[in-house]
């Protein structure tokens, strides 16, 4: 647990680290790739590979394996110099008695330390090819990101970050379904408020859509084809919490059942993510992209390797999202353990409104009042939901203790 000393800082890193990663995709998204020059901004193409950036996430949960490692050494050094964190103990040498009861007694005087789990080897359920386990989470992973990406084309950053908080609502009825959890009256109260919420900032996306182009928005169809775009990002993102809800749902079973660091698994499900991602890439390269009609398409793996490369906006902001989604993994983590899962998700609200301000600033979209009614909603009932305000009626307090839903450690992404 980190000093009280540092939790600013670490919850200053994660607003930081959670805010770059969204940011950063979006800069990505906005980037052209093809057709530049065409006078036609119709006829102009923007990064659209959300199973690219799907694999360039897991490429930075990989990276907390480097983390692990510097923990490890760490310790080890510190083991060697201090004796005692191997397990050792003095014994009295000056008591005559417990050297005769060390040669009649069947039992050491001194007891053994329990041995010390080695970093990355989990016990429990995850013991042994148990770890593969964890492949299932990572392909929910999978299933929820490239959709929130897609879906991200389509939306400005803030309506894609508030849509993202429908996440309560699986959360909550997966935990209800599949763990046997209890819901009180306010937290489905809550439940309810949390979809009034998305519903409203969805629909300032779909009455008032923010164009990627201004040129193109001076087009006579424009109007109706951006709301489209708009309905359906919403609706892919909304989806989209149903596998992360899934994934949480299953961590927390797994988590629950094995001793293995928050950190580890982390890395673990980067690991068997990317692997899966690769697979599915090469696949669906072979089998579409590589026909006349998947050709340029978001499973044309050659035309997406070549445009992350060719432009350097698209490979730096790369980096920049492998580097973000590590650190917010690291800080996130941190967080929650340091404080509690309840202020992670306070947290995590902030963020979405330091998003919409960056956006705001950087011209991506423009202020909508009924947005800001849904996100207001949204961020209520949440904290109503997670217990971080009281009900405002007597007849919705709860008479006996509310039981945390989500896990103490849950993974960030």
């Amino acid at each position: 647990m980190a000093s009280k000393a540092f939790i600013p800082l670490l919850v200053g890193m994660m607003l930081l680290t959670g805010v770059c990663n969204t940011i950063f995709t979006k800069y990505q998204d906005n980037q052209c790739v093809r057709n530049c020059d065409d006078p036609d901004p119709k006829n102009r193409k923007t990064f659209e590979q959300p199973v690219l950036q799907t694999a360039q996430m897991f490429v930075g949960e990989v990276g907390c394996w480097l983390v692990v490692g510097v923990m490890a050494a760490y310790n080890r050094l510190k083991s060697r110099k201090d004796p005692k964190s191997n397990g050792y103990q003095a014994v009295d040498v000056n008591d005559d008695n417990d050297d005769a009861a060390s040669v009649n007694s069947e039992h050491p005087l001194v007891s053994a330390p329990a041995p010390a789990r080695k970093p990355g080897v989990p016990d429990g359920l995850l013991r042994g090819f148990g770890i593969l386990l964890l492949a299932l989470p990572a392909i929910c992973d999978i299933l929820g990101t490239t959709l929130v990406n897609a879906g991200l084309f389509m939306v400005a950053a803030s309506i894609y970050q508030m849509t993202r908080g429908a996440l309560v609502l699986f959360v909550g009825l997966f935990s209800v379904v599949f763990l046997h959890r209890k819901l009180h009256l306010f937290q489905w109260v809550s439940l309810v408020g949390v979809v009034a919420g998305v519903a409203m900032v969805g629909l300032a996306g779909v009455i008032w859509p923010d164009t990627k182009d201004a040129l193109r928005q001076a087009a006579d169809d424009a109007a109706s084809v951006d709301a489209l775009r708009a309905a359906l990002g919403v609706v892919l993102i909304a989806g989209a919490q149903i596998f992360t809800a899934t994934q949480f749902v299953l961590e927390e079973f797994l988590l629950e059942r094995s001793s293995i660091e928050a950190i580890e698994v982390v890395g673990w499900e980067g690991l068997f993510g990317l692997a899966v991602t690769l697979i599915c890439m090469l696949v669906m390269h072979l089998v579409v992209g590589s026909t006349d009609a998947g050709r340029y398409g978001m499973f044309d793996m050659v035309e997406g390797f070549r445009q992350m490369f060719e432009y350097k906006a698209v490979w730096v902001s790369s980096i920049l999202t492998m580097i973000s989604i590590g650190g917010f993994n690291f800080f996130g983590l941190s967080v929650t353990r340091s404080v509690s899962a309840t202020a992670r998700s306070t947290i995590d609200s902030c963020r979405t409104l330091f998003i919409w301000l960056v956006s705001l600033g950087l011209g991506w979209e423009s202020f909508k009042g009924l947005q800001v009614a849904g996100f207001a909603l949204l961020v209520y009932f949440t904290f109503l939901f997670n217990g971080v305000v009281q009900p405002p009626f007597k007849f919705l307090q709860p008479e006996d203790e509310v039981e945390e839903l989500l896990p103490e450690e849950p993974i960030e992404h």
